[in-house]
């Protein structure tokens, strides 16, 4: 099967991995089928993902410290890493999903695109055990680490800009949108961040969310810089 080649793990029983791939909808609307739903391989494949990722962590070199660990793997088994290699995968086209679903665009939905995933690895874990599924975690998340490591994309800058602004001056920033422009659909935002009255970044992005954590990246580095 063209999902066990890119796992490079073949099921002894097929039948797991089935129930991996079929959302509660597909179960719903067919009561008479005997395939369970995802949900339970999912709790699994969730809690084998974070320790295979914790331990990963832990043994770099040089050691990381606890604090960084925690927001390294925090974004690491987030639903927009496990989605993104979901789609790598092309995995929404093996889904079984009820028809409902399906008209709303579910084979492409991040959060049941990640979901699957984890129940992936869950089906992994119980029809191989834990060092097979440390195997297909490890193998998909070779480079996603790597990259993630070396351009900090773990780093939340609004949170680590609201705490210093509150460490140190005593306040929250203040974002406020000064531009739009484009089609709808094609929209690009322009922000402000402001901490005492003063801008301390701009940012830019095709949603107030990354324009404000650009803002945010620049009010950090301007504030790093000193007067």
């Amino acid at each position: 099967m063209e999902i066990e080649r890119y796992l490079g793990y073949s099921f002894r029983n097929p039948d797991i991995l089935a129930d991996a791939l079929t959302h509660k909808s597909f179960y719903h609307e067919n009561p008479d089928t005997k395939r369970y739903y995802n949900e339970r391989l999912e709790f699994l494949g969730d809690t084998i993902l974070g320790l295979v990722i914790a331990e990963l962590l832990y043994r770099r070199e040089p050691p990381l410290p606890e604090s960084e660990m925690a927001r390294i793997k925090s974004y690491l088994v987030s639903g927009k890493v496990l989605s993104s290699i979901a789609r790598n995968m092309d995995l929404g086209r093996h889904l079984h999903l009820g028809k409902g679903e399906i008209e709303t665009g579910g084979r492409s939905k991040a959060s049941i695109l990640a979901d699957s995933m984890e129940a992936i690895f869950g089906a992994v874990f119980i029809d191989g055990g834990f060092e097979k599924a440390k195997e297909v975690i490890l193998r998909l998340y070779a480079g996603v680490v790597e990259e993630s490591l070396s351009e900090k994309k773990y780093v939340d800058h609004k949170t680590e800009l609201q705490e210093l602004s509150q460490s140190r001056y005593g306040i929250l920033p203040l974002y406020r949108i000064v531009g739009e422009r484009g089609l709808e659909h094609e929209k690009l935002f322009e922000v402000e961040v402001v901490i005492n009255g003063e801008v301390m970044g701009t940012g830019t992005g095709t949603s107030k969310k990354k324009a404000e954590a650009e803002a945010a990246r620049q009010a950090l580095a301007k504030i790093a810089a000193g007067p």
